[in-house]
């Protein structure tokens, strides 16, 4: 029988009308009399021998495939009336009706909005010093009726990790990590609401260890803020935004120095550099080479070595841990339960280089150097992810590569000008960490711009000094009265002394 299903498909001379004919003669025996006596116009030996074998096996009426609908073109319409589109009504790609539905988020009854009052979330500072960011802002749920019954209303706040490549492919639970950090409940019961705007608040403090948005090639972290109502009908309206989180480092006031020997030459290099750097600044390194002048007393020679090529390069890695979910980790052999285990992923990749073959300031000396000054900048295009290190693995880092070669040439003493190069070279490498970050602009953290709080007030005010005992006077009253009798006691004794000068003079 299967032989007689390809010869049904890989037959090219039969006629698509005569196929047609033959399939609906076995879905319907009692017509198949009639459609014999119709006349065709294309028939071919191929063909009836397709039919005849077809004939001879027809399967029983219960076990007969549905008739085989065809597509009608216009060429065929013109001709013979008939179809050559073969359609299948029972096949399907696994489409159903339910995946169709799209969840209601912004219906006609109402919407769902949002306003951030806080500034950008920026963590200012590493990861073990740094107080976090604060996110806050207002929930706006515009009713657009009368009156809307709300069954309940709520919102969280969760981390999302997108391993770009997991610990098992097409695996979406090893993939996808989700840690909730926040929620909130702004409507716990059915609450009815009239047609205006209503206003929720929310606030979060987001730890300083927390890792920053990044989206690499290797794993990509984000931050999804959802709010969902539901209705009493069963109408869902859904809120979804993504929290942009960034972090920033601070940027030393002076230049970091390094200094670098390489033996077994005297050569000693001692370089000047930004040790925190940003995606658009232009940034500058300064470079000295000592010992670069041997004197030969023996041999009544010179040794110099010379500077043909400087190249440089800024150096991005990539790491992380794709841990296994729950399937895939392996078993304790014991109880069963699954342990954790993850697979690193590490990527690298050069965001900026340059080769250099003049440019420096050579002094041949006998207390001789080199020198040099050299700007680098990184290019938009090379897309540069700041540097991030978190708890679970994900480590981004930078590093600056310096490479020198140098050729060793002598000289007599009494001529210093005929050079000779001995054909000895040395390849001259270094190493620096390098922070790339983002701009701190205007903004300050949290901690430092929010006014004081209750426990920061004194209880009391400042105390002043005074001569008054205040502690003696048992009131404020007493304290007025004492006045009085004080400032009476000096009017009279003001008035006898008037009296009795006025007597003296009389008397006299």
């Amino acid at each position: 029988m299967p032989h007689f299903v390809v010869d049904f498909f890989r037959s090219s001379n039969d006629s698509i009308h005569n196929i047609k004919q033959s399939v609906q003669r076995r879905s319907n025996p009692s017509s198949r009399s009639a459609s014999r006596e119709r006349p065709t116009r294309h028939t071919s030996s191929a063909a009836s021998s397709v039919l005849e074998a077809a004939t001879d096996h027809t399967p029983t009426p219960d076990s007969i495939a549905p008739p085989v609908k065809m597509f009608e073109s216009s060429k065929d319409k013109a001709g013979d009336g008939h179809s050559h589109r073969i359609s299948f009504p029972n096949f399907h790609l696994g489409i159903s009706k339910s995946s169709k539905e799209k969840e209601q988020t912004q219906g006609p009854k109402a919407s769902l909005d949002w306003k951030i009052e806080s500034p950008p979330a920026v963590m200012y500072g590493d990861t073990e010093s740094s107080t976090g960011a604060l996110v806050s802002g207002q929930l706006l749920l515009n009713v657009k009726e009368k009156k809307l019954e709300v069954e309940n209303f709520e919102a969280k706040l969760s981390i999302h990790v997108i391993q770009k490549r997991p610990f098992t492919g097409h695996c979406q639970q090893c993939a996808h990590q989700i840690t909730e950090l926040k929620t909130w409940v702004f409507l716990g019961e059915p609450t009815v609401l009239e047609k205006r705007v209503h206003e929720f608040p929310f606030s979060v403090l987001l730890d300083g260890h927390l890792p920053a948005t990044t989206d690499n090639s290797v794993v990509a972290i984000r931050y999804d803020f959802v709010a969902e109502a539901k209705t009493t009908a069963g109408a869902v309206i859904k809120f979804t935004k993504n929290i942009d989180v960034k972090r920033s480092l601070q940027v030393p006031d002076l230049p970091h120095h390094s200094v670098r020997v390489f033996p077994p030459t005297n050569i000693t290099a001692s370089i000047h550099y930004d040790q925190v750097i940003h995606p658009t600044s232009t940034n500058n390194f300064t470079l000295r080479l000592d010992g670069i002048v041997k004197h030969n007393n023996d041999a009544k020679s010179v040794e110099y070595w010379k500077l043909k090529r400087l190249s440089w390069k800024l150096e991005e890695t990539l790491a992380t841990v794709a841990p296994a979910c729950d399937k895939h980790s392996p078993r304790n052999g014991f109880d069963g339960t699954p342990v954790k285990k993850g697979a690193k992923r590490t990527d690298a990749r050069t965001i900026a280089h340059a080769d250099m073959h003049s440019g420096w300031k050579s002094d041949y000396s006998p207390s001789g150097c080199i020198e040099m000054e050299i700007q680098y900048l990184l290019s938009p295009n090379s897309k540069v992810i700041c540097d991030l290190k978190s708890k679970d693995g994900t480590e981004i880092s930078h590093s600056l590569v310096v490479e020198m070669v140098v050729v060793q040439e002598y000289a007599p003493t009494a001529h210093p000008k005929q050079i000779t190069p001995t054909g000895v070279a040395r390849i001259l490498r270094m190493h620096f960490n390098v922070a790339v970050t983002e701009r701190a602009g205007l903004g300050v953290s949290w901690d430092n711009e929010a006014p004081p709080i209750y426990q920061d007030v004194p209880p009391s005010p400042p105390t002043y000094s005074s001569t008054i005992p205040y502690e003696r006077l048992d009131s404020v009253e007493s304290l007025s009265l004492a006045r009085a009798s004080q400032e009476g006691g000096a009017d009279r004794d003001a008035r006898t002394t008037d009296v009795d000068a006025e007597t003296d003079s009389r008397h006299g």
